[in-house]
């Protein structure tokens, strides 16, 4: 079974998905944000989802961003539609920043780095890698 995470936009959401032994994040797809219901609705009936991760907009400084409100309702909605779905918050400061280190490392163009759609995918494949090594860190040490 998969893991999924979304990076919640007001327009625009990213997403990542595990592959099915959860040992790889990969870049899913960046859709409208207003589709995203539908979207994952449609997502669940084709694939085994055992948990979303969703990233929690917060500011450097930890206080709440303008978007967290949005996630918090939308989370809501998504609880609501998918109850037996674990759902789990994931600080998702500064994601934006290494997502677009990560397109420089890469050697993307400068026209393909302002693609805020791939900054979106990219950002929930960096959440969801991270929330994988967390668990991990925790098992090991268990």
């Amino acid at each position: 079974m998969r893991i999924l995470a979304i990076d919640y936009g007001k327009r625009r959401t990213g997403i990542a998905v595990t592959d099915p032994l959860q040992l790889i994040a990969n870049g899913l797809t960046t859709v409208d944000t207003k589709q995203l219901m539908a979207f994952l609705t449609d997502y669940f009936r084709r694939e085994e989802v055992e948990h979303v991760v969703i990233g929690l907009p917060v500011q450097p400084d930890g206080t709440p961003s303008e978007n967290q409100q949005r996630v918090r309702t939308f989370t809501g909605e998504l609880r609501k539609r998918f109850p037996d779905l674990p759902v789990t918050f994931y600080d998702e400061r500064f994601t934006s920043v290494i997502a677009h280190r990560t397109m420089l490392d890469g050697g993307l163009r400068r026209m393909k780095r302002r693609d805020k759609a791939l900054v979106d995918e990219i950002s929930a494949c960096i959440i969801l890698q991270d929330f994988m090594e967390r668990r991990r860190a925790v098992a090991s040490d268990e």
